[in-house]
């Protein structure tokens, strides 16, 4: 339908992905804002790489592109540093989630997610690997420790299969890093999810947030699938303005057919519009583009 996006689809994601200068993002406290007012954020990804990214945000420009030799970029150094500095507020949510997409998550869309991603307690054993279990045991136990620590306590000391059964915990929303240390050497700092975030991830944020919608599953405990499919659609739809055919998908992790599970039922709800078929409007945006309900 579309070879390119239109202008005005542009021109709204610059306002609200700020890939405009004067929304330039430079403190920690508009880089949260950021992360909070889109509900999910990438990182590190540049304008080749589709979705809202702090690093695109950080530069305030539409056609960033991350250098080769990043340690000597300030606009992908200052990212860095906000990034290791969200991590240790703890403020949102951050860590490798589907697909391994690398994302910041806002409080109130933490919920959503870990209904699609997480695993009751009664799962683990029949779900994580025998790595991934003896990892967690560990931190169970002791809520917070340094990789090398928790590699030699866990018994997990080859580092690949470290880094896999950990990658597997993130996707899982078990596990999280909590800091980053660079003294005496770099080092992620891993704790539990559940000890940042505890409503969130047990379903009682539900109640109070977003305006409600997750009330009803809030009260009822773990979020519905399709309702969390929606609001993950939804809020990548209030960013974007439009979406093309798996553009959800890329940004979020997401199954193409999981997505679009999401924006159907935005089209349901008269959120949205979808003119052809992969496509879907922010019903706002529908008389600006010439789209009819």
């Amino acid at each position: 339908m579309f070879n390119t996006l239109p202008g005005e689809i542009e021109e709204y994601r610059d306002q609200h992905w700020h890939r405009e200068g004067s929304l330039r993002i430079e403190t920690i406290i508009e880089a949260e804002r950021f992360i909070d007012k889109l509900g999910f954020s990438a990182c590190l990804t540049d304008s080749r790489q589709p979705g809202p990214s702090l690093y695109v945000a950080v530069c305030g420009r539409r056609d960033a592109v991350m250098p080769h030799n990043v340690q000597k970029d300030p606009e992908s150094s200052h990212t860095w540093i906000l990034k290791d500095d969200i991590i240790r507020r703890g403020k949102v949510y951050y860590g490798k989630l589907l697909r391994g997409k690398t994302l910041f998550i806002s409080r109130s869309m933490i919920p959503y997610f870990h209904s699609i991603m997480g695993m009751s307690r009664a799962m683990e054993k029949q779900r994580l690997s025998s790595d991934a279990q003896a990892i967690l045991k560990v931190l169970r136990k002791e809520w917070e420790m340094a990789t090398a620590d928790l590699r030699h306590e866990s018994g997990v000391s080859d580092r690949k299969i470290f880094n896999k059964a950990i990658d597997e915990l993130q996707t899982s929303m078990i596990v999280i890093p909590s800091e980053v240390v660079y003294q005496p050497k770099f080092s992620y700092i891993w704790t539990l999810a559940e000890a940042r975030f505890p409503d969130e991830l047990s379903g009682r944020a539900g109640r109070a947030g977003r305006a409600g919608r997750a009330g009803r599953a809030g009260r009822a405990g773990r979020i519905d699938r399709k309702l969390a499919l929606k609001e993950i659609a939804r809020s990548f739809l209030k960013g974007a303005g439009m979406t093309v055919p798996g553009e959800c998908a890329r940004v979020t992790g997401l199954s193409r057919p999981d997505a679009g599970i999401g924006n159907q039922a935005l089209v349901s709800e008269g959120f949205a519009i979808s003119p052809d078929k992969g496509f879907y409007i922010l019903a706002e945006q529908s008389e600006l583009l010439k789209f009819s309900i």
